[in-house]
């Protein structure tokens, strides 16, 4: 099963940015929604972004305005950029299909917003 490659994250001050990328192989990528999910120590994975193949976008209540979700179909990529971060938004971050399971779940990146 295709795994997705996610990079970007890291340690960064409140109020501060990060380009969050994921990478996955194969043609479909360009056909499908795909999302932004978090998971925080303690609690289950939520998807925070999506994006459709015809890049509509949608995001969940605590990111809005904040989170920027695009992608690159040419590149097989999407991206989160993620501005104003708060503590809160301290998770492992991954990407994956939204409504599907054509991919399994890749290793995240880490990001931790703290001072």
């Amino acid at each position: 099963q295709v795994q997705p490659v996610e990079s970007g994250g890291g340690l960064v001050q409140p109020g501060g940015s990060l380009r969050l990328s994921c990478t996955v192989s194969g043609s479909i990528f360009r056909v499908i929604t795909m999302g932004w999910y978090r998971q925080a120590p303690g609690k289950q994975r939520e998807l925070v972004a999506q994006i459709t193949s015809g890049t509509s976008t949608n995001y969940a209540d605590p990111v809005k305005g904040r989170f920027t979700i695009s992608r690159d179909n040419a590149k097989n990529t999407v991206y989160l950029q993620m501005n104003s971060l708060k503590p809160e938004d301290t998770a492992v971050y991954y990407c994956n299909e939204v409504g599907g399971s054509r991919y399994s779940w890749g290793k995240g990146t880490p990001v931790t917003v703290s001072s």
